[in-house]
């Protein structure tokens, strides 16, 4: 099984690949608790394994709650809600049918947490398959990609509704791409995924999106897009809008002064801070309709935030159940992350996720909080790790960031062994941050690239830089005799031990640390100004053709490229031109979007890849670690093995809506 699973990993791009190319696709507590560690997903492997779910029920049938709606003429029957029998989707089950009821209670931080229920019940046109080999149709029905990857034609589900009960049909995609996207209402920019590449000249050239008939639209590129379903299901996951919505709220439409008023009735002070809202976080406002298994149901201001189920969602599962089984989902606003731990011990809670350095106190009182301790694969370089500004604005530390010497200095300079007993309690092995085995990209050895503890040769590479003036308290100092500190900023609590650990090893060579906790907003903020010098970050992602925003710089995203990412976003009118090995990285970059075919795309990722392990820009000091899934006992269908990974949509990967309370 574990060999299976593992060559299925290494074998992921080819797979995924092969499918996107493929014109035909359809696509008891323990004293001492033990890590499983980051072991291949078992659950994954069997899901993917087995058959495609079919409908084996005569009849569908609906919850009681539903039924009873019904009867009393305040609902329509379950045939007018859901697509037909051909066309309604069959959602797989992890372990047993379900039973309809119950609440789903969860924690989150309030509307600025949107994602820790967004991914969950986000509903894309195409999802990744539970192993990740490829892609699957999900609010499309099926689709269809001609032979040089040009051309795709995308078929929707007949009969499906909104959660307000109006007809979702392809001139929902039809609105939101030239209402919506091509004009970036809702702040983003047209995503990479609709433009294709000239394999000759580099030039970018935009999709054209058509509407064949109401369940069908066509996407044609210029050149080929080998990727191009995999990135939507990346980049661009809702291709739609309720365009009934829309049309009352967008300026184009409702005019601008009236779009003014209605967000300031919204309480927003401007219109273009609405429009972000209920055009891309749309899912916690009531007022919009969804396509989500569960919809909002009041202010999601309010202490408890309630997610009702939505009585028009279209899937179902084998026996012909209407899915969700569970009624609502109960997010409870919490304020800080030991308050989620502590409620999650007194079994306060259905699910909840943490990190690793939980893992000790969640598996020893799990038979008291009567829940169990999930250990889900993800795909991390490292558990522990720092990476420096390479466009940071003080020239003399951008210098200093930009010499490898000093980036290997900070390396060698701390005890891996000592970080992986405290910090990860042995779930993270001793390494360099790197593409773990059995993930597109490894390179064999680069787990051991500056790895061993050396604090000799720490001192010896600074020295050799120049950094051999020393203050009064035996700091190192720059060659011009001004003070030196690496002032590293996050946004949790939660990096503190970790940085005191490295602010020891760091000190130790003569380098002043400090660490500066701000708020996520704020942080996010210092990103775009470029004063965010150094940050204790890794990477984490599961094929750098899927996701490359971590390796490339394309956008103001992770603190090692730092401006780089701003000049690529502006197109050179903001930000730092890039050179060197980075211009490089993003030469391959254009290559892997020109690519006619498969071979091309790993090749060009490779490269990529490759110039990281060259520049180790980014620096790890333990392995990964499991992602840790607290579940009550009683919740069933949670898959007890997953890849946890932004991708794949973390939680949302799990399929909740065919969870269940037993």
């Amino acid at each position: 099984m574990v060999k299976r699973i593992k060559l299925c990993l290494m074998l992921l791009s080819f797979v995924l690949f092969a499918a996107a190319c493929d014109a035909g696709s359809n696509a008891a507590q323990e004293p001492t608790p033990k890590p499983q560690g980051s072991e291949p997903v078992k659950q994954a492997e069997k899901a993917a394994s087995s058959k495609k779910p079919v409908l084996v029920a005569s009849a569908l049938s609906e919850a009681p709650a539903l039924a009873d709606a019904v009867k009393s003429g305040s609902l329509p029957s379950l045939d007018k809600r859901i697509p037909a029998k051909e066309d309604v989707m069959v959602e797989g089950i992890v372990e047993e049918i379900g039973k309809y009821g119950g609440e789903w209670r969860m924690p989150w931080k309030g509307p600025n947490d949107r994602w820790t229920i967004g991914k969950p019940t986000e509903e894309a046109l195409f999802r990744f398959k539970a192993d990740g080999s490829g892609v699957e149709p999900n609010v499309a029905k099926s689709y269809e990609v001609n032979a040089d990857s040009t051309e795709f034609t995308i078929h929707l589900r007949k009969g499906m509704k909104w959660s307000d009960g109006v007809p979702f049909t392809a001139d929902d995609v039809i609105f939101y791409w030239e209402h919506m996207l091509k004009k970036e209402t809702f702040g983003k920019k047209i995503y990479d995924a609709y433009y294709s590449v000239d394999p000759v000249t580099g030039a970018k050239a935009l999709a054209e999106v058509t509407k064949v008939d109401d369940y069908t639209f066509k996407v044609k590129h210029k050149y080929p897009s080998v990727l191009f379903l995999e990135r939507v299901a990346i980049d661009n996951k809702w291709f739609f809008a309720p365009a009934h919505f829309q049309k009352t709220i967008l300026p184009e439409f409702v005019g601008e002064a009236k779009a003014l008023e209605i967000a300031k009735q919204w309480g927003f002070k401007d219109v273009q801070s609405f429009l972000v809202e209920t055009g891309y976080y749309y899912w916690i406002y009531p007022q919009i309709p969804t396509l989500r298994a569960w919809h909002a149901k009041n202010d999601p201001n309010s202490d408890v935030f309630v997610m009702e189920r939505n009585p028009y969602y279209w899937k179902v599962d084998e026996q012909g159940k209407q899915l969700p089984y569970i009624e609502r989902i109960n997010l409870k606003k919490i304020q800080d992350s030991n308050q989620s731990l502590l409620d999650s011990l007194a079994g306060n809670y259905d699910l909840n996720q943490f990190t690793f350095k939980d893992f000790t106190v969640l598996k020893e009182n799990e038979k008291r909080g009567n829940y169990r301790v999930l250990q889900w694969t993800n795909t991390a370089w490292s558990s522990t790790g720092v990476q420096l500004n390479q466009t940071t604005e003080d020239p003399k530390y951008r210098t200093l960031f930009q010499d490898i010497r000093f980036r290997e200095a900070l390396s060698v300079a701390v005890d891996r062994k000592e970080i992986s007993e405290i910090i990860t309690s042995g779930l993270g092995k001793p390494q360099q941050a790197s593409v773990p085995k059995g993930l597109v990209g490894y390179q064999e050895g680069w787990d051991k690239q500056w790895a061993n503890f050396d604090a000799a040769r720490a001192n010896k590479l600074l020295d050799e830089i120049g950094l051999t003036k020393r203050d009064a308290q035996n700091f190192r100092q720059f060659s011009d005799g001004s003070n030196l500190a690496l002032t590293f900023y996050t946004d949790t609590t939660t990096n503190s031990p970790f940085m005191e650990l490295i602010k020891k090893y760091y000190e130790a060579v003569g380098l002043k640390t400090d660490l500066k906790i701000v708020d996520q907003g704020t942080l996010q903020d210092l990103k775009y100004a470029n004063k965010v010098p150094a940050f204790p970050n890794t990477v984490n992602l599961v094929n750098v053709a899927y996701r490359p925003d971590e390796l490339v710089p394309l956008r103001v995203l992770t603190p090692w490229l730092g401006h780089y990412g701003l000049y690529t976003q502006s197109g050179g009118k903001e930000g730092v031109k890039p050179e060197g090995d980075v211009a490089k990285i993003l030469e391959a970059w254009d290559k892997v979007k020109a690519a006619k075919n498969a071979e091309e795309i790993t090749k060009w990722s490779n490269e990529i890849i490759k110039l990281h392990q060259k520049n180790q820009w980014v620096i790890g000091y333990t392995g990964p670690t499991p992602s840790l899934t607290v579940v009550r006992n009683n919740l069933r269908n949670v898959p007890m093995d997953l890849v946890d990974i932004d991708e794949f949509r973390n939680l949302g990967h799990a399929h909740p809506a065919q969870f269940f309370f037993k």
